[in-house]
């Protein structure tokens, strides 16, 4: 069942990029001949509606149980979600697939804009492994003759991460300095469900950077990923033109190092949905242990203590870390 519906999926993918990228040439071809400004115009709107364009590199290297290395090109939008509203370039379905600025600020709680950095949807299609939420605060600082200066810091931040082809989600809060968070989600068929995600975040600016590392009780630190990218000034044309085909480019890069590391004998993986239901549960137990283990507050066990109040990570979110997960596709549910 699942590899009839891969393949209905990936032929009626590529049926519908077909049509929608000969319908994108028309419209492109027509204001070229309509009217060469329009494009600067929406350019320019799509600026004002706060989209920043991104272009840069994935890099992955696997160092065990065999080394394996690999990195493509991304384009990755920057979007004020306060902002972003009605902006055309934006498909219908993009902010249903994400939070709203105002659910960004309730979770961590900040009071400043809200910036997601994601891949949107091209020709409708949309594969977008990882997003980040960037959640910022407003601070005032005091300057000479009483005055006062608002500034913003980034204080919080949100990764969503999609596997494939499941289409399971989860959401999770870290701190973009450094944060350690227990696995909480099947990534890659080719990963057991053991180890942390080592993270940091750069804030955006010219420049974004995103590292994770998976530290693994057995094999270490085998796994790195990386997104390095540069903010684009110099493109003249549509939003919609600039991640043309993009999702499609990740999927492709997906499957074929997915079909690399089969074919290295890297052991495939069930899903733990088939054999462990309660591993959501047990990566949040997980990861609470580790952040206990910031403070004192365990028991003899190395467990943490029911009573452990001073839990803390060094952005000051107490209590459990927040994680939502979106249950896997049909027909993998």
């Amino acid at each position: 069942m699942e590899a009839l519906y891969l393949l209905f999926s990936a032929t009626s993918t590529i049926a519908t990029a077909f049509v929608l990228s000969l319908r994108l040439l028309l419209r492109y071809l027509y204001s070229l001949i309509l009217n060469r400004r329009q494009q600067e115009d929406e350019q320019v709107d799509d600026d004002r509606a706060g989209i920043s364009l991104y272009e840069g590199t994935v890099w992955h290297e696997r160092r065990s149980p065999v080394c394996h290395a690999f990195k493509y090109g991304v384009r990755y939008a920057l979007v004020d979600l306060d902002r972003a509203h009605n902006n055309r370039a934006l498909p219908s379905s993009f902010f249903a697939n994400h939070l709203s600025a105002h659910e960004a600020r309730r979770i961590t709680s900040t009071t400043g804009p809200v910036f997601l950095l994601t891949i949107p949807a091209s020709v409708g299609y949309e594969q977008n492994p990882l997003s980040v939420y960037y959640c910022y605060d407003v601070q005032l600082k005091k300057c000479i003759a009483e005055a006062s200066l608002a500034f913003t810091t980034l204080k919080q931040a949100m990764k969503e991460v999609t596997n494939t082809p499941w289409g399971e989600r989860v959401s999770f809060t870290f701190d973009p300095e450094l944060d350690l968070v227990a696995k909480p989600l099947h990534v890659s068929p080719f990963m057991d469900m053991l180890g942390n995600w080592r993270m940091r975040a750069n804030t955006p600016g010219t420049n974004i950077s995103l590292v994770i590392s998976v530290h693994h009780p057995k094999l270490g630190d085998y796994f790195t990923a990386t997104l390095t990218a540069k903010r684009v000034s110099s493109w003249t044309s549509t939003t919609e033109l600039f991640f043309w085909l993009m999702p499609h480019k990740v999927a492709l890069w997906v499957y074929l190092q997915a079909l690399n590391l089969w074919w290295k004998n890297v052991q495939f993986l069930q899903h733990p949905i088939y054999h462990n239901h309660d591993y959501r549960e047990l990566a949040e137990q997980h990861d609470r242990k580790l952040r206990c283990s910031w403070v004192d507050g365990q028991d003899e066990n190395g467990l943490c203590k029911p009573n452990c109040q001073n839990l803390q990570s060094s952005s000051g979110i107490n209590d459990d870390r927040w994680f939502v997960w979106r249950d896997a596709q049909w027909p993998w549910k």
